[in-house]
């Protein structure tokens, strides 16, 4: 099965490209691999995550090894349990560097919901008391600073696009990188007019972009 991030740019890439612009991948997972072998040459993580996601970093050269780790990395674990949440526990709590992909609380479903990672830090921090010593996801800046490594280009030629007010946009906002909102996804404008996070500019869709872009 094609991961969705594949899928996306597959379908993304020539509209994109139609246009003179380039399609980066910067995703959660790469950008924490890249993170992990940079800051942590020669260490070894525990990985709160699934298979999929363990062979994935593994293939990029992140070492992973949960009984003697020098670190902890936590993800989006579809097969969390209760005995993988008291071992990452034991490990935050004995102090060991302790890293996040992504802080979003819920991730959609066909039936609505279901627990993110921030649901996840939540649970580590109520009975660990720390959070976090870097997130590399949006709104924080690891992936922006992931991002302008990616791509060889400055703040003030990149735009932050996304659906969401609380990550893609304050991502935008915090890092004086130009932030769009598409009425497609999360945020409504009802939520842009009760928010102190709002966007520089405001689109229905992906689609009523093309002419600004072709300008």
């Amino acid at each position: 099965m094609s991961k969705i991030t594949d899928l996306t740019a597959q379908l993304a890439r020539p509209v994109v490209e139609a246009n003179g612009c380039s399609l980066w991948d910067v995703e959660y997972v790469k950008e924490a691999g890249s993170w992990c072998l940079r800051e942590m040459p020669g260490k070894k993580a525990f990985l709160l995550g699934n298979d999929m996601l363990r062979t994935e970093l593994e293939q990029m050269g992140v070492a992973i090894d949960n009984a003697r780790p020098d670190y902890v990395l936590i993800a989006y674990d579809t097969t969390l349990d209760y005995a993988k949440m008291t071992a990452v526990c034991d490990f935050v709590r004995a102090g060991l560097p302790y890293i996040a992909t992504h802080p979003d609380f819920n991730c959609p479903t066909e039936t609505g919901f279901a627990p993110d990672i921030g649901a996840i830090i939540a649970f580590i921090e109520a009975s660990t008391g720390r959070r976090p010593d870097l997130i590399i996801g949006k709104p924080y800046g690891g992936i922006v600073e992931e991002a302008l490594k990616a791509t060889g280009l400055q703040k003030d030629e990149l735009a932050m696009v996304g659906d969401r007010l609380y990550t893609d946009i304050a991502t935008g906002r915090n890092f004086g990188i130009l932030s769009i909102l598409v009425l497609t996804g999360e945020a409504t404008l009802q939520d842009v007019e009760k928010s102190d996070v709002k966007p520089d500019l405001i689109f229905d869709r992906l689609s009523s972009m093309n002419p600004f872009l072709q300008g």
